[in-house]
């Protein structure tokens, strides 16, 4: 959905006008002119363009800071009609890379797929995917936290980018849904049995077979848990056993869960706009 504007259209003399008062050290003034830009929407991003090439460094810092808040407005418009018009069990991938487009709206995420497509293809080439459960999953264990470096960023837990799979994949090092994600993703490739499963305070990963199933807490590198340690856990934390707990979730409900993740943290942080933002995606996704 592309953002219009209502407003007569403003003169080639007019908007240079406009946007050489975007260097106004005045606070009030600059705030004053980026909100009339903005009010043309999309046009303004066609008008700024060029000087994203200026040799003014803060004409150049704020005019690409317009054409990326007006960008990331036209991907928070597609991500929330995607979530309207979806059921619970839609392609998880492009929900995802939806969702990274509303902060990082430049990213290329057919370039992500296709790095997750080679991660896939190698794994396949190192693990056997018809030996018994345990080695399979040591295997990509292995693989996914020793070769490839993924590893649980437990000293910034709070970091929004721990929610976006793009920085996931940069930095590899995420929160336990991000990196059960991962998993989740090569799997889907692998075509291997492993959900989502969320628990009360913690996410992990199931891999179930016709005869066998095995819990893994990616946040843990990867550690192999039972039904009966996943049990303790709900007992331990005072959640208790009850139906849904261990039932493997729906993509619509994990991309629920990054959001309202999201949400508490920029709440947290007091980043209202984005926090008004991530309540507009749990709405859309509520429904």
């Amino acid at each position: 959905m592309k953002s219009q504007s209502t407003l007569p259209p403003l003169s080639e003399t007019q908007r240079s006008a406009l946007i050489s008062l975007l260097t106004d050290e005045d606070p009030s003034i600059y705030q004053t002119v980026r909100t009339r830009i903005l009010a043309y929407g999309d046009a303004a991003g066609l008008w700024l363009r060029p000087y994203l090439l200026s040799s003014d460094p803060a004409l150049r810092r704020r005019a690409q800071e317009i054409v990326d808040h007006l960008a990331r407005q036209n991907t928070d418009n597609q991500f929330v009609a995607f979530c309207l018009r979806q059921g619970e069990d839609f392609e998880l991938e492009a929900g995802l890379w939806l969702l990274v487009k509303t902060q990082y709206p430049g990213i290329n995420s057919a370039a992500y797929s296709a790095l997750l497509d080679s991660f896939a293809a190698d794994l396949r080439e190192r693990v056997s995917l018809q030996g018994p459960l345990e080695q399979i999953l040591a295997g990509i264990n292995e693989f996914v936290f020793d070769h490839l470096g993924f590893k649980p960023n437990d000293q910034h837990y709070y970091d929004p980018d721990n929610s976006y799979l793009n920085r996931v994949i940069d930095r590899r090092t995420g929160n336990p849904i991000s990196l059960c994600l991962i998993y989740i993703l090569l799997g889907r490739r692998l075509r291997l049995p492993i959900t989502g499963i969320g628990l009360p305070g913690h996410f992990v990963c199931r891999y179930q077979s016709t005869t066998n199933e095995i819990y893994v807490d990616a946040f843990n590198r990867g550690k192999l848990l039972t039904k009966a340690d996943c049990v303790r856990y709900l007992l331990q934390t005072n959640h208790g056993l009850q139906e849904g707990h261990l039932a493997p979730v729906t993509n619509r409900r994990i991309l629920l869960r990054i959001c309202a993740n999201l949400h508490q943290i920029y709440a947290k942080l007091e980043w209202a706009e984005e926090t008004a933002r991530l309540q507009r995606y749990l709405v859309a996704l509520a429904k």
